[in-house]
């Protein structure tokens, strides 16, 4: 068989999982605090027929050889961890990280989730928790008698009971950030768990370290930006025509040759 057609079909899948990218993207553009994906490529292997710097006398070598591709792979997809924008919300339990970090979630199976979502609730306990009723890391409890929340840039916690005039401080929020945001392992709900590829989570304070500040009453929109994802999926969907007619084209020289050689 023409191994055009074998090419053009790694080129074909190639293009399709890109578009499935892309796709996920859009669909997730109002997403809090999602990050965009993009798809790796590289080419496959080469058939080596001549070998570059080899003699091609005693004293003279090819200055190049010949090497034919044998088509191309989706390797896999790196988040873009590029900062969306802020959101004003004027939802006190609701937070952003302005600059790099992650908030942590306690698991139901005891593990610790990472996440840029910060629309956080409270539950019956009047524990901090994400929309899925899991708790917040440190765990924050607002008594039931809080008239008024206010979080620092630096995650400190406290409220106003009963209306007195001194606040109460009820404990400081902490971001992690990892040397590698990239290697972390998407888990859905907005969720990522830390991998050998990401690094041990560093702990720390907001705004100090390298991390990011916390916002009160705001919330990180989803960093796709709807223009880029559509030309990128204009440029997809053209390199997939191209390679549907590498196909219908070698078909044609195929059908060509069986119809007049014989």
């Amino acid at each position: 068989m023409h191994p055009a057609l074998w090419v053009s079909k790694t080129g074909l899948s190639a293009q399709d999982t890109n578009m499935s990218t892309i796709s996920n993207n859009l669909a997730n553009v109002n997403t809090t605090g999602f990050k965009r994906d993009r798809a790796v490529f590289q080419d496959l292997l080469y058939q080596i027929h001549r070998q570059p710097g080899g003699l091609s006398s005693q004293n003279t070598e090819l200055p190049s050889g010949l090497q034919l591709g044998t088509g191309v792979r989706v390797v896999g997809t790196t988040k873009q961890f590029t900062q969306g924008n802020l959101q004003n919300t004027q939802q006190p339990l609701d937070m952003a990280v302005d600059g790099r970090g992650f908030f942590q979630i306690l698991l139901p199976d005891g593990g610790i989730a990472y996440t840029r979502d910060g629309q956080f609730q409270l539950n019956a306990d009047g524990e901090v928790v994400n929309p899925d009723g899991y708790t917040l890391e440190p765990n924050i409890t607002i008594p039931d008698n809080a008239t008024k929340v206010t979080i620092g840039k630096d995650g400190t916690v406290s409220v106003v009971v009963d209306d007195q005039a001194n606040p109460v401080n009820l404990g400081q929020i902490t971001l992690v950030d990892f040397v590698n945001p990239q290697g972390l392992q998407a888990i859905g709900n907005n969720l990522f768990r830390a991998t050998n590829a990401s690094g041990d989570p560093n702990e720390g304070e907001a705004g100090i370290g390298g991390l990011g500040s916390i916002e009160q009453q705001m919330t990180e929109a989803s960093n796709v930006e709807v223009v880029e994802e559509l030309v990128n999926m204009i440029t997809t969907q053209r390199a997939y025509e191209m390679n549907s007619k590498v196909v219908s084209t070698t078909d044609q020289m195929l059908q060509f040759i069986t119809n007049n050689i014989g």
